[in-house]
C-alpha cells in the first residue's frame, strides 16, 4: 500500500499571500505520519510562487495553478492543483451530490442543508430551486438531454424536474426505504433506483410506474451503475417476455454496491445474478470503466478494479487512505475517486 502525501489545508488560498504557510503530512500504513509545511517566500522570477519546503519534504516544479511536493524518505510525490473557480454561495452546507449537464452549461447539487438546486456551470449563479422532497434529497443527476433532473431522496421518493421552470412532472413511490442512488438507461425512457430497502428498481418514465424489482438484497443498496455487457458474459434468460415499456435493457448488466460488503452484478433484462463479489467492508458505489472493466468503492477505502468476466479476484485493489471510498469517475485513462477526507 502507498504512502499519501496531503495538504491539510487550502494550500492555494493559504500561500496566495507573502508568507503564507500549508501544513503537509505523509503517512504509510504502518509507520508514523511524518508532518511539515511549506511557506511562500514571495515571487519567483518567472512570477509564480516561490514555495520552500520543511525538512523531510521538497518541492518541485511550481505554477500559478499547481505545485509538486515529494516525500523522498518515503518514495512519494503529489501533484496538488488549486481549483479552476469556487462557488462558495450555492449552499450554506456539505455538498452531498452534483451533476453536470451534457452540455456543460448547468450543474444541479443537492447538499445538507436540505436543498437542492441548479446553477450556472460558467458562474455558479443559481437558476432554480427544487422544492417538494420531504427530508434530506441524497441524489441528484440530468437526463442525457440536459433539460431534465432525476433525483431520489430519504422520503423514498423517486422524482424527476424539469431545469426550465422547476416543476416536478413525475413523482415515482414503491420503495420502503430512503434512495440512495439513481441510473438512467439510455436517453431515459426507463430509469432505475436503489434503496435502503434493500431493492434496485426499474421504472418507466411515461406512464409513472415500476416495471420491476431487478434485486432485492436483504440488504442496503448503497449505490448502481449500468453498463453495456461483454459479449461473452452469459445474463441470463428473463423469466417472462419484457414490457413493450421496457426500453433498451437487452445486453445490459447493472452493478449493485451493497452494504454487505457485496458487490454484485444483474442482467438488467434477465433479472438474473451474473456474479457476486465479497469485498472488505461495505460498498458504497461503483462505475463502468469499460464492457468489461469495472471499478468499486469501499467504506474502508479500498478501490477494487474487477474483470467481470473473472470475478473470483480482483485485477488491483488500491489503497490510497482508509477513508470512505464516496464516488468515483471514470476519466480519459484513468478514473477519479472521492474519499471521506
Amino acid at each position: 500500500m502507498a504512502a499519501t502525501l496531503r495538504i491539510q489545508s487550502d494550500w492555494s488560498r493559504a500561500l496566495s499571500k507573502d508568507e503564507g504557510e500549508a501544513w503537509l503530512s505523509c503517512r504509510s500504513p504502518g509507520k508514523p505520519t511524518l508532518y511539515g509545511s511549506v511557506t511562500r517566500r514571495g515571487l519567483s522570477s518567472d512570477g509564480s510562487p516561490d514555495i520552500m519546503a520543511s525538512e523531510g519534504f521538497v518541492v518541485g516544479e511550481v505554477t500559478k495553478k499547481s505545485i509538486l511536493i515529494s516525500c523522498p524518505h518515503e518514495n512519494v510525490s503529489t501533484k496538488f492543483l488549486a481549483p479552476y473557480t469556487s462557488f462558495c454561495r450555492i449552499h450554506q452546507k456539505s455538498i452531498t451530490c452534483l451533476d453536470i449537464s451534457s452540455g456543460g452549461g448547468l450543474g444541479v447539487s443537492t447538499s445538507t442543508d436540505g436543498t437542492m438546486k441548479i446553477w450556472q456551470a460558467a458562474n455558479g449563479e443559481i437558476r432554480r430551486l427544487l422544492e417538494g422532497h420531504v427530508y434530506d434529497v441524497n441524489c441528484c443527476r440530468f437526463f442525457p438531454s440536459g433539460l431534465v433532473v432525476l433525483s431520489g431522496g430519504m422520503d423514498a421518493q423517486l422524482k424527476i424536474w424539469s431545469a426550465e421552470d422547476a416543476s416536478c412532472v413525475v413523482t415515482f413511490k414503491g420503495h420502503k426505504g430512503g434512495i440512495l442512488d439513481t441510473a438512467i438507461v439510455d436517453r431515459g425512457r426507463n430509469v432505475l433506483s436503489c434503496s435502503r430497502d434493500g431493492t434496485a428498481r426499474l421504472w418507466d418514465c411515461g406512464k409513472s410506474a415500476c416495471l420491476g424489482v431487478i434485486a432485492d438484497c436483504g440488504s442496503p443498496i448503497n449505490g448502481i451503475a449500468v453498463g453495456i455487457a461483454d459479449n461473452s458474459l452469459n445474463l441470463g434468460t428473463p423469466e417472462k417476455p419484457p414490457s413493450e415499456r421496457e426500453v433498451g435493457t437487452e445486453g445490459k448488466i447493472l452493478l449493485l454496491a451493497r452494504e454487505d460488503k457485496k458487490l454484485q452484478g444483474m442482467g438488467l433484462q434477465s433479472r438474473q445474478p451474473v456474479f457476486l463479489f465479497v469485498g472488505s467492508d461495505a460498498f458504497n458505489c461503483c462505475t463502468f470503466l469499460s464492457s468489461t472493466y469495472i471499478l468499486a468503492g469501499t467504506q474502508d477505502g479500498n478501490i477494487y478494479q474487477l474483470d467481470v468476466r473473472n470475478t473470483n479476484a480482483p485485477i488491483q485493489v488500491i489503497h490510497r487512505s482508509g477513508a470512505p471510498v464516496l464516488s468515483l469517475l471514470p476519466y480519459q485513462d484513468g478514473f477519479i475517486a472521492s474519499q471521506g477526507n
